[in-house]
């Protein structure tokens, strides 16, 4: 069902947003920024089409905005791209989840917090490697298989709050490093497509007593020259002040393409506020914006 809106302060502008499940539309507008919108576009594949939901943004018959909620467990991830305006309507009209991780541009993130209440945070930096910029790393890593996934998820819980599932290596790429028998470090897959022949890397993790070893940059040379065995293009995303991981993956031939927001948001209203609000400012009394 669409829905019509007048931006404000600018009459003549008519922006009609509608939920869609037409892929070619979406891939199409995807497109425009490749490298960006990497994730979205593999969530188009089927493997991760039915968990997502789409809402597409015209003016005068042309599409000017895209938004993607990754349905899950809250916050889920929350994509937006194209005329901030637009995309506001996106959040207003047809895709509103209540907690999410909005990945953006600034003026997106701008338009979005008219809905949410917008968390500060550190700007991330969309890097991309082709076959031609890769220059691979030697060394003693190994592919990881499903049954490896307990070993996985202790290195993990040393650093990030969720854990994997067995079949995140069976359909994913995850390579590690041992040492005595140990899993140190290791680097995977968030998303692969093979249609759109795009892969996102992550999940790059080394124990603290083995960093400075070289260990990250030799999982992650692993995983990206496999997946550039049938992808045109990987990308990865890393936090705009962690200089050393930026340095290694330069190293790797990775380019710097974008610098976006990645911001964990709250749906405005009463309802919301009055049961997360004081939680919010208990846990992070002055992060909020």
């Amino acid at each position: 069902m669409a829905t019509i809106a007048q931006a404000e302060g600018r009459a003549e502008r008519r922006i009609v947003t509608t939920a869609t499940r037409d892929r070619d539309a979406l891939r199409a507008f995807l497109e425009r920024d490749r490298l960006f919108a990497a994730y979205a576009i593999c969530d188009l594949d089927d493997r991760e089409f039915a968990r997502t939901k789409w809402g597409l943004a015209h003016e005068d018959g042309e599409p000017v905005a895209i938004a993607l909620e990754y349905r899950g467990l809250a916050p889920q991830p929350l994509f937006v791209m194209g005329d901030p305006e637009a995309a506001a309507r996106l959040l207003a009209d047809i895709i509103r989840p209540r907690a999410a991780y909005l990945a953006a541009m600034p003026p997106q993130i701008a338009a979005a917090s008219r809905h949410y209440r917008v968390h500060t945070g550190v700007p991330m930096v969309r890097m991309w490697v082709d076959r031609a910029s890769f220059r691979p790393v030697p060394g003693a890593t190994a592919r990881l298989l499903p049954s490896e996934i307990g070993d996985l998820n202790r290195l993990y819980s040393l650093g990030f709050t969720s854990w994997l599932p067995r079949d995140s290596v069976a359909k994913g790429v995850y390579f590690g490093i041992r040492v005595g028998g140990r899993l140190v470090s290791a680097a995977g897959t968030h998303v692969i497509s093979p249609q759109a022949r795009l892969a996102v890397v992550g999940n790059v993790m080394t124990h603290r007593n083995y960093r400075g070893r070289g260990y990250a940059k030799m999982s992650t040379s692993a995983v990206t020259q496999e997946l550039l065995r049938t992808c045109e293009q990987v990308v990865l995303n890393v936090r705009a002040d962690n200089p050393p991981a930026l340095a290694t993956y330069r190293a790797l031939g990775y380019q710097e393409h974008v610098r976006f927001e990645e911001r964990l948001v709250y749906r405005r209203g009463p309802g919301w506020d009055s049961i997360f609000g004081p939680l919010r400012r208990f846990l992070n009394p002055t992060k909020e914006s």
